[in-house]
């Protein structure tokens, strides 16, 4: 029970490392807002806590919509009264080559990746701050935005960009006892992963390694380990669970 009376908002909490972060989260203790923009998944989710014996709300979310962040946090802490963890784990994906990537394909990455990371921790950090009992704000990097990846401009571009706000925060909010750091996944067997070619995966498997993909449960044990207590002293790290990937 790590995470023992911890309310915590996962955001992209409906599938994938999202949603076994959630169940993780909870099974060790935490109170869980599932945050995501599916509410079928999203409440699936807070009913699968709910059955084994934990707490959660499901709350509907555009993370690139201001107005739906504060609506979220408003929510968590009419539920639960606080916010202990943010993990920013919503993104999207639309690839293509430098030349054929088309504006709206840019803008559409940048919004939910980026800009949906700022807007989220901008809003719990000041009720972080406001209530002075610390907290913690982990986000979703990859360890693409480290070593970029073909046909992913926009995708690198944000998620290069979440690693440097990642650093800038722990700076600003360590003061508050705020730790905020990043986890950077390789390649982990998602629904979306799952349901690519053969070869593709395979492909994925022999750069690895370990000489496999990493599994949701994998990204959520990180998580977990920089949300408790035993990371009390980590702040500004990038933590790549990525099966020796970018070694």
């Amino acid at each position: 029970m790590r995470l023992k009376d911890k309310v915590a908002i996962i955001t992209g909490g409906g599938n994938g490392i999202g949603r076994a972060t959630a169940l993780t989260f909870a099974r060790e203790g935490a109170k869980v807002t599932v945050a995501d923009i599916s509410e079928a998944a999203g409440k699936k989710v807070a009913d699968e806590i709910s059955t084994i014996g934990g707490t959660a709300i499901f709350a509907r979310v555009n993370v690139a919509d201001p107005a739906q962040v504060h609506q979220m946090v408003a929510a968590t802490i009419n539920a639960f009264g606080k916010i202990d963890i943010l993990v920013n784990n919503a993104g999207i994906l639309a690839d293509a080559r430098l030349v054929k990537m088309e504006l709206e394909q840019w803008q559409r990455v940048i919004d939910v990746n980026l800009k949906g990371v700022f807007l989220c921790g901008q809003a719990v950090a000041k009720v972080m701050e406001e209530r002075g009992a610390g907290g913690v704000i982990l986000n979703a990097a990859s360890v693409v935005g480290l070593y970029g990846n073909f046909g992913q401009s926009n995708y690198v571009a944000a998620k290069a960009g979440l690693i440097g706000m990642t650093k800038t925060w722990a700076r600003e909010l360590g003061r508050k006892n705020i730790r905020v750091n990043a986890v950077a996944p390789g390649f982990i067997a998602t629904e979306m992963v799952q349901a690519m070619p053969e070869k593709v995966i395979t492909m994925m498997k022999e750069k690895t390694p370990l000489q496999r993909l990493g599994t949701p449960e994998d990204v959520a044990n990180a998580y977990l380990f920089l949300a408790s207590d035993e990371a009390g002293f980590i702040t500004g790290t990038v933590l790549s669970v990525d099966g020796g990937v970018v070694v």
